[in-house]
């Protein structure tokens, strides 16, 4: 799985940095949790701070579009963003289990 970043927008308001990736995968479409992984690693952050909001793939595609928001920690993460995504992303749930 190769990851590009195509577009790269400060948000300083709400701590945080979107990103829109270009991701080349052999197989199917890439797991959120494995694209995560490789978005914190790629940027040295910690993956409880990289928030995947939407993966899209063409029908038959080897090639998908997604939207990321890379927080400066993760308070910011589970002060902004929606209860459901911080448990798709599995943000925090560590500390509860």
């Amino acid at each position: 799985m190769e990851i590009e970043i195509l577009e790269e927008d400060e948000n300083p308001m709400l701590h945080r940095t979107d990103l829109r990736v270009e991701i080349q995968h052999e197989d199917a479409t890439p797991e959120r949790l494995s694209v995560r992984d490789s978005v914190a690693a790629m940027l040295n952050k910690d993956a409880d701070e990289v928030v995947v909001r939407k993966l899209n793939t063409q029908f038959g595609m080897r090639k998908t579009v997604g939207e990321i928001r890379v927080y400066e920690d993760q308070k910011y993460a589970q002060e902004i963003e929606q209860t459901h995504m911080l448990e798709r992303n599995k943000i925090g749930q560590e500390e509860e289990a």
